[in-house]
């Protein structure tokens, strides 16, 4: 396993990991590989925006508009 030593932080930065350690119930030294974990290696989410370019194009708008039944008895839809 390798070290890493990181020089000139913020005293804020140290102290919000050392408060996000408590929370997590470990050492500050594991949050801060956990978190070096999670930004590193772990795979990140789709966008909303990349999940939308993903939608095929299945059809023309006019093939999806509503089309109202004016004769319907439905209770639901009446």
């Amino acid at each position: 396993m390798a070290n890493l030593v990181v020089r000139n932080l913020d005293p804020r930065i140290v102290e919000a990991l050392k408060q996000r350690a408590a929370r997590h119930g470990r050492s500050a030294e594991a949050e801060h590989r956990a978190l070096l974990e999670a930004a590193l290696l772990r795979p990140k989410g789709k966008s909303l925006a990349e999940v939308l370019a993903e939608i095929p194009n299945v059809g023309q708008d006019e093939d999806f508009e509503r089309v109202e039944d004016m004769d319907s008895d439905d209770p639901v839809f009446g």
